[in-house]
């Protein structure tokens, strides 16, 4: 835990059990219903290895991926408690710089406590909204192990920390139902999306580094103690609530909360960080629909109902939610990023492509996954000449 003297900057076993007590209630199936679903979709995960690797040419270390990057079915609680741990690891630094900033004595302890359980409360309320939501993830900055825990958990001083796919059941099954699909072919569909992104951390060693690097090089950009960063948020959060004119609407489309609490440096990185999650939604995208029409037979079907249901969200509630939380800006990442990957293999084919993997050097910018010929142009003069 980040503290000092007992007090907690955030209140994390409060965030997971807010997220429970807020949690909506999964899709009703009998016991052995559950039973057969977690054993499909663990057999999907398998055989979904060797059809990503076969059409993405990219192998890696398949005793890595085999081995060291297990699959985890899980429900709504056990993904928030694995994105808990991931939270308390990676916002870690940040955390300590904002700890050492709190005020000394009985008032700095009396805040701590006060505040680490008020954020606690807040991050369970998200947690609790995107828990019903997630289908599958690659926790890229998972403790490495093969359970997850009973409670949240910090990988202890040199423990290594390796990735972990998780397939959040209760939901594939809800959306299953939702869209009226054949359950077995979306569980597989589903499937080849994640694992695509297991098999990209796996077989470049370098990006799960480099990614982490760009977010804590964002994080250490933050310098503010913990009430002004509390402050902005409250303040972003009322101007989103409060609403405001047209003209103002159109010049907040796409900016979400954590927008607005962006330094310039920042918005640097975060541009960065923007191509780099567009490139891999984009590729798993691409993967799952150039793998489907030889695997899944209803795949034509399942990608029409899906993306009319990304397109067309819920109430406004959860629309305001999104837009806050800047899920829109990651819907728009899958669109953009697979129209970016398309371009680019129909261009220089799979091979070429994959070019973009060799270094950070070689990743598209922000601009390039706007205009993929202009990455094109970019590595494969360099390289060729």
């Amino acid at each position: 835990m980040t503290s000092i003297g007992g007090a907690e900057m955030v209140d994390w076993n409060l965030a997971v059990a807010t997220a429970q007590r807020l949690m909506r209630p999964g899709p009703e199936v009998s016991g052995d219903e559950a039973r057969a679903i977690v054993a499909e979709l663990r057999k999907h995960a398998r055989s979904s290895e060797e059809h990503v690797r076969a059409f993405t040419r990219m192998y890696g270390d398949a005793e890595a991926q085999t081995n060291g990057t297990p699959v985890l079915i899980v429900d709504r609680v056990g993904w928030v408690k694995a994105n808990v741990a991931g939270f308390r690891e990676i916002l870690k630094p940040l955390l300590g710089k904002m700890q050492d900033r709190r005020p000394g004595g009985i008032g700095g302890m009396a805040l701590g406590t006060v505040g680490g359980k008020v954020t606690g409360v807040e991050v369970g309320m998200l947690l609790s909204f995107l828990a019903s939501r997630v289908l599958g993830q690659y926790e890229t900055f998972a403790p490495a192990t093969r359970e997850l825990p009973a409670g949240p958990v910090v990988p202890g001083p040199g423990e290594p920390r390796a990735g972990r796919l998780l397939l959040v059941a209760p939901n594939i099954v809800h959306v299953e139902r939702e869209l009226d699909v054949d359950p077995h072919d979306f569980r597989l569909w589903v499937c080849l999306h994640e694992e695509t992104h297991r098999t990209q951390f796996t077989a470049v060693p370098w990006l799960r580094d480099h990614i982490e690097g760009e977010i804590q090089a964002f994080l250490g950009e933050t310098d503010m103690d913990a009430s002004t960063v509390i402050d902005r948020f409250r303040e972003a959060a009322q101007s989103f609530a409060a609403g405001g004119t047209k003209e103002e609407d159109e010049a907040d489309e796409g900016r979400s909360l954590v927008d607005l609490v962006q330094t310039p440096a920042q918005r640097e990185i975060l541009a960065r960080l923007t191509a780099v999650m567009s490139l891999l939604e984009g590729h798993a995208d691409y993967v799952m629909d150039g793998v489907g029409p030889d695997v899944v037979a209803s795949v034509a079907e399942i990608r029409e109902k899906f993306q009319q249901r990304r397109a067309s969200g819920a109430g406004r509630m959860d629309q305001v939610l999104r837009k806050v939380l800047g899920l829109d800006a990651k819907l728009r990442q899958y669109k953009d990023g697979e129209r970016f990957v398309r371009a680019v293999v129909d261009e220089v084919g799979m091979d070429g492509f994959n070019r973009v993997w060799t270094s950070p050097n070689t990743l598209p910018t922000k601009s390039e996954i706007a205009k993929p010929a202009d990455w094109v142009a970019r590595v494969h003069r360099r390289s060729d000449s």
